[in-house]
C-alpha cells in the first residue's frame, strides 16, 4: 500500500476547500488531493496553487454522480492508496427561489447523500489513525430543526445509517407534500441537509468504535460564515478564516465524534449556539 499519507478533499476548487487544500499543502507531510466536480476548474485550482509553490494532484469528482465516485474509488484501489485525511467539504445552497420540495431535494441529496456516498466509497480505504473531517455548518445544530419529535429522531443512540437514510428521505417527501411544516422540520432546507451530514458524523464515529485498533477520528465542523460564492459573498470571515477549524480537525486534534465551531471550539450539536 502507499508509503507515502494522503489527503483529498472535495470540492477543491475554490472557496474553503481551496483554502483547506492550501493549507494542507502547507502542513500535511504527504500527497494532497484537490478533487472538483469540473475538470477544468480543478485543473485551473491547482495550477494557482502550483503558481504558489504546492503541487497538490488533481482528480474528478462530482459527489452526486455514482459512476464519478465509483471512479475514484477504483483510482484509489488501483493505485493502492490509504487516505490518511479525508475532507467532506464539497455541498451546495439550493437557490430558495425554487420550491420546497425542490430545495429540500437539492440540499439533502448533495450535502448529506453526496458525501455518504463518497464516504462509502473510501471509508474501506482508511489507513489506522486516519481523520476524517465533515464540512457542516451552525445550521447543523440540532436546535436549528424545531420539532421535538424530529430532534428525537435524530438523537435516538439506536439510529443507524440506515435509519437516517430513511429520515432524510421522508424530509423530502414532506417537502414535497408540503407537510414539512405541520411535521416539526422547519422552513429551512439546507439546515436540515447539514443537521443530517452531523447526524451521520455521530454514527460514523460510534461505527469506528466498533474498530478500536483503527483509531479512526470522525468529527463534524463549522467553519464560520465565510465570504464564498455559497454566502453570495456576505460572509465575514476569509476562506483562510474558514478553513482554520477544518485543518485543525485534519491535522492536530485527537478529538472523535465532536462537533466543532470555527473558532476550534467543542461544542454541543443538541445545545444552543455558543456565544
Amino acid at each position: 500500500m502507499s508509503p507515502r499519507k494522503i489527503a483529498i478533499v472535495t470540492g477543491g476548487n475554490k472557496g474553503i476547500g481551496f483554502a483547506i487544500v492550501k493549507g494542507l499543502c502547507e502542513k500535511f507531510a504527504g500527497d494532497v488531493y484537490l478533487t472538483a466536480r469540473n475538470i477544468t476548474r480543478g485543473q485551473e485550482a491547482v495550477a494557482k496553487l502550483k503558481t504558489l509553490g504546492f503541487n497538490p494532484l488533481f482528480h474528478q469528482l462530482d459527489i452526486t454522480n455514482e459512476e464519478s465516485v465509483s471512479a475514484f474509488r477504483d483510482y484509489i484501489k488501483t493505485n493502492n492508496i490509504l487516505i490518511d485525511v479525508l475532507v467532506n467539504n464539497a455541498g451546495v445552497f439550493a437557490s430558495p427561489t425554487l420550491s420546497m420540495g425542490e430545495q429540500a431535494e437539492i440540499n439533502v441529496m448533495v450535502n448529506y447523500f453526496g458525501t455518504l456516498k463518497v464516504c462509502q466509497g473510501l471509508f474501506p480505504f482508511l489507513r489506522e489513525n486516519a481523520r476524517v473531517v465533515n464540512i457542516s455548518s451552525s445550521s447543523g445544530r440540532l436546535l436549528r430543526i424545531p420539532g421535538t419529535d424530529i430532534q428525537a429522531k435524530f438523537k435516538d443512540p439506536n439510529l443507524s445509517i440506515e435509519g437516517l437514510n430513511k429520515l432524510m428521505k421522508q424530509y423530502i417527501q414532506d417537502a414535497k407534500d408540503n407537510t414539512y411544516q405541520s411535521k416539526g422540520w422547519g422552513e429551512n432546507a439546507y439546515v436540515v441537509s447539514k443537521v443530517g451530514l452531523t447526524a451521520l458524523s455521530n454514527i460514523q464515529q460510534k461505527e469506528f468504535d466498533q474498530k478500536p485498533h483503527l483509531n479512526i477520528s470522525v468529527n463534524a465542523v463549522h467553519p464560520g460564515y465565510v465570504d464564498t460564492d455559497m454566502t453570495s459573498h456576505k460572509g465575514h470571515l476569509t476562506i483562510e478564516e474558514g478553513a482554520k477549524a477544518p485543518l485543525f480537525l485534519a491535522l492536530n486534534a485527537k478529538l472523535k465524534g465532536k462537533y466543532v465551531w470555527f473558532d476550534c471550539r467543542v461544542v454541543d450539536w443538541d445545545g444552543p449556539a455558543p456565544q
